[in-house]
């Protein structure tokens, strides 16, 4: 299964580079402020060094701006999903409701808040994946129907996504069939308005 980023090389990179910025920083204070200080101290600057590192990498927003950088040299990276994004949901019998979705995605995971006229949904799980060269993402997620006493039902997508657009108007489309516990299915459609996942989506 495709992963956003591959942990066997993020954690070798992390290794190196905290044992490269670990013996500068020991050289600089060795040659400026401290000449005697012992060797000994690297492990500790090695340990919060790679602290900061981890930390760093877990941050959304600094995350997300090594992601657009490595992106732009490499477009076949799985795209930035993160913002708001709005479209329709096309029922069994043609019948089209307005949805609108939050994305929130780090290197780890990815969430995603999808609010219908009639219902709400939170994430089970989401997948990314690239296959056969085409980027998609599998969700699973649980709806609550909006009328009191109509019961909770699961369900499951595959997106595909397609770049819209170029340059600073790019913008991406997910849109991919549903099926749901409840025998039922539909298609799904949506389309990123913008990059802010804070955005309120909700209908009611």
């Amino acid at each position: 299964m495709f992963r956003i980023i591959r942990f066997d090389l993020l954690l070798k990179y992390i290794a190196l580079t905290t044992v490269v910025i670990s013996m500068g920083i020991y050289a600089l204070v060795q040659t400026y402020w401290l000449p005697d200080i012992s060797l000994f101290k690297v492990i500790t600057i090695s340990s919060i060094v790679s602290t900061l590192l981890i930390l760093f990498l877990l941050t959304s927003f600094i995350s997300r701006k090594i992601w657009a950088v490595l992106a732009f040299f490499d477009e076949s990276m799985f795209p930035d999903l993160n913002g708001t994004w709005e479209g329709e949901i096309t029922l069994e019998d043609g019948k089209e409701i307005s949805a609108k979705a939050v994305i929130r995605q780090s290197l780890l995971a990815t969430q995603i808040d999808m609010h219908g006229e009639t219902t709400k949904s939170i994430t089970l799980e989401t997948t990314p994946t690239i296959e056969q060269g085409q980027k998609k993402l599998y969700y699973v997620y649980r709806s609550t129907p909006k009328t009191p006493g109509w019961p909770a039902y699961n369900g499951s997508t595959l997106f595909d996504i397609r770049t819209i657009g170029s340059g600073k108007g790019k913008k991406y489309e997910l849109s991919g069939h549903y099926y749901t516990d409840r025998k039922t299915i539909g298609r799904i459609r949506l389309t990123q308005v913008c990059k802010n996942s804070n955005n309120d989506v909700s209908f009611y």
